[in-house]
């Protein structure tokens, strides 16, 4: 499903185009629209510039390398095996951007949020190093779960943070499948996705992060703690989110709103393509944010927010809302690509 949404949000982009797309070795020599017959999830038809595209092999590394200039990399493998597919395509001089989570803890391979930590995509010339190339390198997005709470933190920062509670309510989406897939998810809640718990407490910690030497360090805090439950929504992941700060005083709940509402980062400063105008809103209606009414906020590239009120137990709690298959996958890999061209990573 992610791979479907990258060829859509490819379809006009003014900076990249589709060049080939590459895939197990069952669908190479078909047509992209052969390989994907009956499985086409998207809203939207097949864009027509790669309908007729003949699917490579993907372990075809060097001809898949001969017809473009860098790769996005959205694969069902072991971890084992992306990683292994990844490392050969960034040493065959061909800069790897992925959605997928077997690189997100390499120690030399940047995981951002390009309106968090752009900085870290600095590591690249320690990782090329290590490959040893002078182009290819990795840099992967974090998971899609973290999108509707993390930025939200991170606008609050000077006033640190030290615990937040956070439950997820997310889209069947997430794990590749529509309601037509997976019909038992109609009228059901699964209390349980697996490594997604662990991918919550830890990812925002290595963004929050910093360099130190040939390696990126996490964050100590703030200490988070999850529960990930799947839902019967289409897209969009919703959070639920308790939060402590330190100091005795609380900060004043419509500073908290207006740091939200003004944070922003190096894709708004740049106007790249894909960056939302507004990174993060604050809804003040009691009942949002909805999914069926602004998980395609900003062409769902932006954050919803609301209910942000005191709590009796931690300081404040607020809800956040985020399109897991635009801003948690595709549309976050690509505005990771859109950032690395500007800063002279890819050519």
């Amino acid at each position: 499903m992610v791979g479907q949404r990258f060829i859509s949000l490819l379809e006009d982009h003014p900076w990249f185009e589709v060049a080939a797309v590459a895939a197990s070795p069952r669908s190479a020599g078909m047509t992209y629209e052969e390989a994907v017959e009956g499985r086409w999830k998207m809203d939207t038809p097949i864009p027509e510039a790669v309908r007729k595209m003949k699917v490579m092999n993907v372990m075809d590394v060097e001809n898949v390398c001969a017809q473009v200039d860098f790769v996005f990399s959205a694969v069902d493998m072991s971890k084992e095996e992306i990683r292994a597919i990844e490392d050969r395509y960034a040493k065959c001089e061909t800069p790897v951007v992925s959605n997928n989570s077997a690189h997100r803890w390499t120690p030399d391979v940047p995981m951002v949020i390009p309106e968090i930590n752009p900085e870290h995509f600095q590591i690249i010339e320690t990782q090329k190093k290590r490959l040893g190339t002078k182009r290819g390198f990795v840099a992967v997005k974090p998971n899609c779960s973290i999108q509707s709470y993390t930025p939200v933190l991170t606008a609050w920062k000077e006033f640190h943070p030290t615990q937040a509670v956070v439950t997820t309510y997310q889209a069947i989406s997430g794990a590749g499948k529509t309601f037509k897939d997976w019909p038992e998810m109609k009228g059901n809640v699964i209390p349980f996705i697996s490594g997604e718990e662990e991918k919550s407490e830890v990812e925002p910690l290595k963004i929050w992060g910093h360099i130190e030497g040939d390696a990126i360090v996490k964050a100590q805090s703030p200490i988070i703690t999850s529960q990930c439950i799947r839902v019967p929504v289409l897209y969009g992941h919703t959070a639920a989110v308790f939060v402590n700060f330190a100091g005795e005083k609380k900060p004043d709940k419509d500073l908290l709103i207006r740091k939200m509402e003004e944070f922003s980062g190096l894709p708004q400063k740049l106007q790249l393509p894909s960056a939302p105008k507004q990174f993060i809103r604050y809804m003040r209606e009691d009942n949002r944010p909805q999914v069926l009414a602004d998980v395609d906020y900003e062409h769902g590239m932006g954050i919803s927010i609301g209910r942000l009120r005191e709590d009796k137990i931690f300081d404040y709690k607020f809800v956040g809302l985020s399109h897991n298959t635009v801003r948690g996958a595709a549309g976050g890999a690509v505005l990771c690509a859109e950032l690395l061209k500007a800063q002279g990573y890819l050519d």
